[in-house]
């Protein structure tokens, strides 16, 4: 088994992932804010937005104005997500992103007929037009996904064989195109993930396609976010996605109970535990879980916030030890 990582870079999504999956409205200043209390914690990398169909999302339908009104911070990158090349030139026209190439395809082609409306062959070939516009742009092409990489809610368990060879079929379009992607996404897109596959898939990958870099989309829908990002940690996964206080959800997932990705908090309280590095000031993130609570208008899952810090109660153990 790997070593556990010294650090892991973490992937803020929880103003796209959070704001797309709320039922009621929620005004464009307030995700703004959230936006710019992010920016102060240390995290590195913010996916502030998605550019889709705002009929179909009709929480992001004030994407642009959202992008327009954030504060940009020094050493944060910016990110969106689209789903097409309509998005993608939504995301250029604002001037004001970190336009990096990433596309992706589904373990399970009813997932992304529901998501995406195509065909698993259809997608491939978006893909390969996809990869070409960013090189026409500039902007480098670094990531491939794999959504529902661990089982779905409509074609039931997914084989780690199949999820191998999207792999494979990702790396070599890739290959295709001329770029070399930094990893690979594997995304629990409806919560079927555990630790004990989350060790498979990730080992089974890596026994076919050795250095590859793999990072995990993990949703909480079951409760599993935390121990499956521990799985992870433990076979040496250095890149995760996470929300702040557990914001989000996917709209197609078919959950009744749908949640959002691992929380951001937990997971940096839980690395700083273990003496992982995150980069990430622990107490400003808490407060930003809080203010996420505070514009949703109602409960989160987040634990931290609510127990808050060992490190707290340590010092003042230690200043009462002293008194």
């Amino acid at each position: 088994m790997p070593t556990l990582p010294t650090h892991v870079d973490i992937f803020e999504e929880g103003p796209r992932e959070g704001f797309q999956y709320e039922k009621g409205p929620i005004p464009t200043a307030r995700k703004i804010e959230l936006v710019d209390v992010l920016s102060d914690t240390g995290l590195k990398a913010v996916q502030v937005v998605s550019f889709v169909n705002p009929k179909r999302v009709p929480g992001m339908a004030d994407a642009e104005a959202v992008v327009a009104g954030m504060t940009p911070r020094p050493g944060v990158s910016y990110r969106a997500l689209w789903l097409n090349l309509a998005g993608f030139e939504r995301a250029r026209a604002t001037g004001r992103l970190d336009l990096v190439g990433a596309f992706n395809i589904a373990a399970s082609e009813t997932f992304l007929k529901k998501n995406q409306n195509r065909s698993i062959a259809e997608q491939m070939a978006d893909n390969g037009v996809m990869i070409e516009r960013f090189k026409e742009v500039g902007a480098p092409v670094e990531k491939g996904g794999i959504m529902a990489a661990f089982g779905c809610n409509y074609e039931g368990d997914v084989p780690t064989t199949r999820v191998v060879e999207l792999v494979g079929q990702l790396l070599a379009q890739a290959s295709a195109h001329g770029v070399t992607l930094k990893y690979i996404m594997l995304a629990d897109t409806m919560g079927w993930a555990t630790p004990a596959a989350i060790k498979r898939t990730v080992g089974a990958v890596w026994d076919k396609h050795p250095g590859v870099g793999l990072s995990l989309h993990l949703h909480d829908t079951r409760g599993l976010g935390i121990a499956n990002a521990y799985a992870g940690l433990e076979m040496g996964v250095t890149h995760y996605d996470a929300a702040v206080a557990g914001l989000g959800g996917c709209p197609f997932a078919g959950n009744a109970g749908a949640a959002g990705n691992v929380c951001t908090e937990d997971l940096v309280f839980m690395c700083e535990e273990m003496g992982i590095e995150t980069g990430v000031d622990l107490e400003r993130l808490i407060e930003c879980a809080r203010l996420a609570e505070d514009i949703v208008g109602h409960p989160l899952p987040g634990a931290v916030k609510i127990g808050g810090t060992l490190a707290r109660l340590r010092a003042a153990r230690a200043q009462a030890s002293r008194a």
